[in-house]
């Protein structure tokens, strides 16, 4: 399973995200996977994660499913070893605006940078090999769940924050983050069921 492409921080995957807008008026999903690498699960569910966080871009309606719903297909062809990711068009032409896109990455620009100096490879053991499976499979249920935040208050932030911590935690080889996202992802979980049976 490809992981990172060789990305090593939040920073370079904004810059990435960045490029992908230039000379164009709306970015599509094609266009932001193009330029983080569609083989890579890291930097993808880095990606879905931080677009559902940052303001202007993960406040739009079904943004936080369609990224989930890109998690779950990569995820589930990565898994199969699949050596290229195959998405339906109506998914890679979904588009957005420049504006936002710019202004959603500069809101994130100052929290990547702080969180890229915390970042370093520790407890490896839990981003390679089983671990990295495990994580995937943590992944792909905090992707499932993304219809269900969209109607639960702050859920989907929390969503987003497991996913880009799993995304990062992979890049960076950061055993710690991943620990972190777990709790993150429980934590999550309990709120949306909590909702639910309430």
């Amino acid at each position: 399973m490809s992981t990172s492409n060789d990305l090593t921080n939040m920073e370079q995957l904004l810059d990435r995200i960045r490029s992908s807008a230039e000379d164009r008026d709306r970015v599509s999903v094609g266009d932001i996977l193009d330029a983080v690498g569609k083989r890579s699960f890291g930097p993808i569910v880095l990606v879905a994660g931080l677009i559902t966080l940052a303001p202007l871009i993960g406040d739009i309606p079904g943004i936080p499913t369609l990224l989930g719903l890109v998690v779950v297909l990569t995820l589930g062809q990565l898994m199969f070893r699949r050596r290229h990711i195959w998405l339906p068009n109506w998914i890679t032409a979904r588009n957005i605006q420049r504006d936002k896109l710019t202004k959603g990455l500069d809101w994130l620009h100052k929290p990547a940078r702080k969180l890229d100096k915390l970042t370093r490879p520790r407890l490896i053991f839990l981003v390679e090999g089983p671990g990295l499976y495990v994580m995937a499979a943590l992944c792909m249920a905090v992707a499932l769940a993304m219809p269900a935040m969209e109607v639960i208050p702050f859920s989907a932030n929390g969503g987003g924050l497991a996913l880009m911590a799993f995304g990062l935690a992979i890049i960076s080889g950061d055993g710690l983050v991943a620990l972190i996202a777990t709790i993150v992802t429980a934590g999550t979980g309990w709120v949306i069921f909590s909702n639910l049976l309430g």
